[in-house]
């Protein structure tokens, strides 16, 4: 899962242009989210896409006029060390707790 800020000025279908590139696609867009930034405005789509998908994609949004900036940041899965960890009695002195410490 990516996370796609696009940066760019709110002139007439700017925005649609940006959204049907997606939508040629058939990519789903689980998450979109369009909002003013600092004089421009700024759309946030959240996507499933290959690195191959990826790279289409910043290609046409750069080719719109009105696209000023296209960032990528991924958004994976929380590290491990973020994840919930069992009670310390489940993994205590137990052979599976001694196995997962191993």
């Amino acid at each position: 899962m990516q996370a796609f800020y696009i940066r760019y000025r709110n002139t007439q279908g700017t925005l649609m242009r940006i959204l049907n590139a997606v939508s040629r696609r058939a990519l789903d867009m689980p998450s979109v989210r369009a909002e003013e930034a600092e004089g421009d405005h700024q759309v946030i789509l959240l996507l499933e896409v290959t690195p191959k998908q990826a790279a289409q994609l910043e290609r046409e949004w750069f080719s719109i006029v009105d696209v000023l900036q296209v960032s990528t940041v991924h958004a994976g899965l929380p590290a491990a060390w973020t994840l919930p960890h069992p009670p310390a009695s489940v993994a205590g002195n137990t052979e599976e707790g001694l196995a997962a410490r191993a």
